[in-house]
């Protein structure tokens, strides 16, 4: 289990072994499944030629049994460091781009006078050009909980003119990004701060960890608080583990505001966040994540935006990898990360138009996709939730929070969750590919 604060580890293995360690496993995994697989590969040979079998089993299996076996390797090894400072006071700008939130701002203002933070946060407000009275509720909120608010007007559309208006009047060294619908809990900029307090003065970011706040809405919502609770935070903490969190998301991360002027502000893209966390790990350093400073959000509760959501999330990735290479990174495991992304729409296109079609002949009696083979992926999969649940359990204890019983959206999450995100990912890339109008919500 990873550990956060309290005595030190009796052995510290170096980021560089624990990287190639858990290359090794994931190779000698993949070995493994590539020779159990052979009479599989062999037989579905005789259906679609060679070559075809072996790029789709590879898209189905092979690459995502490594991936798995490297996620399973990396968390075995994941240590966090404590925290050198848990209790930091420097001033902090939180910046919060808000169209028509009139109705859940003063929520969102509420829960940042709440912090137990004891250094002056400073809220700034930008209005990107809402129709409603997002600006009064906004000062009517501040004044009454005596925060430190203002509020500035950005009528030119898109969050990332937004944020750039309220970078423009930022002051202090670190600022905070909160969507509007985002709840803190108590002590949340309170850890953020001290991560980046206790990193190394390279690192230019941390993210914080967003869960699901609305699960009891609707089954759509309780399906995803499995997949923030386990599938995106495990993500996060390996890509923490190596320096490289790919997306300081927008709802809920710090960053030093010099480290965002020197890489020119946020980018004019649909996934602007990712867009600036590539550039920030090519031009000023490392990102971590803080799995301790949790916020709560409200996640989709109907497939139509869901899948708004996630297409735009695939689609900001495609826009970081046409901005950004892989190979321009500096370091190795950055290269590594974002490398990975290259070969996500190949697996999302596999398992849409293979692995589903697959799926239903293998009710029909024909085995030739998904048979008893593709089953063994699942073992792994529960042993990483496995282990990233009892890490979680733990988080929350340790925040006086309580893991919600949700067993029908887990058994949900693990069989269909992915039938719904992989086309929906590759819609997101045709919208990029066919260059088709950017909708920001």
């Amino acid at each position: 289990m990873k550990k956060i604060s309290g005595k030190k580890s009796r052995l510290y293995i170096p980021v560089s072994i624990k990287f190639w360690l858990s290359h090794l496993f994931a190779i000698l995994w993949t070995s493994l499944s590539i020779y159990i697989s052979l009479p599989w590969l062999e037989d579905f040979s005789g259906v679609v030629t060679f070559p075809a079998a072996l790029i789709i089993i590879s898209g189905i299996a092979y690459f995502p049994g490594y991936l798995n076996a490297f996620l399973f390797a990396s968390l075995m090894l994941d240590r966090q460091p404590p925290f050198k400072n848990e209790y930091p006071a420097r001033d902090i700008t939180v910046l919060i781009a808000a169209r028509n939130e009139g109705e859940r701002i003063a929520d969102t203002i509420y829960y940042i006078a709440k912090q137990d933070y004891t250094g002056n946060i400073k809220v700034l407000i930008i209005d990107n050009g809402s129709e409603d009275d997002t600006a009064v509720n906004a000062l009517k909120a501040g004044e009454a909980h005596n925060l430190d608010l203002s509020v500035i007007r950005e009528e030119i559309p898109g969050k990332f003119n937004a944020l750039n208006a309220g970078l423009e009047h930022t002051s202090t060294d670190l600022l905070i990004t909160l969507d509007a619908d985002t709840l803190l809990h108590r002590s949340a900029i309170r850890y953020l701060a001290a991560r980046m307090e206790s990193a190394p003065k390279e690192v230019c970011a941390v993210a914080g960890s967003v869960l699901a706040r609305n699960s009891r809405n609707a089954l759509l919502a309780k399906i995803q608080e499995w997949d923030y609770f386990l599938g995106i935070a495990s993500i996060k903490r390996l890509q923490g583990l190596y320096q490289g969190t790919l997306v300081a998301q927008g709802a809920y991360s710090i960053y030093k505001a010099e480290s965002i002027r020197e890489v020119g502000g946020w980018p004019d893209a649909i996934g602007e966040d990712i867009v600036l966390t590539w550039n920030l790990l090519k031009k000023s350093g490392p990102i971590y994540f803080e799995p301790l400073a949790v916020a709560f959000t409200d996640v989709p509760t109907t497939i139509r935006s869901f899948s708004k959501q996630r297409s735009r999330w695939a689609r900001g990735m495609i826009e970081a990898l046409k901005q950004v290479k892989p190979w321009q990174q500096p370091l190795p495991y950055t290269k590594y990360l974002t490398g990975m992304n290259l070969i996500m729409p190949f697996l999302d296109f596999c398992y849409t138009f293979f692995w589903l079609p697959g799926l239903i002949l293998a009710f029909l009696g024909y085995y030739w996709i998904v048979g008893p083979m593709t089953l063994l992926v699942i073992p792994l999969t529960l042993l990483n939730y496995s282990i990233l649940y009892a890490y979680q359990l733990y988080v929350f204890r340790r925040l006086n929070l309580r893991v919600r019983k949700n067993m029908r959206g887990f058994i949900l999450f693990i069989i269909v969750y992915q039938m719904i995100m992989s086309p929906v990912s590759v819609w997101g890339y045709l919208q990029e590919f066919l260059k088709l109008k950017r909708n920001w919500k």
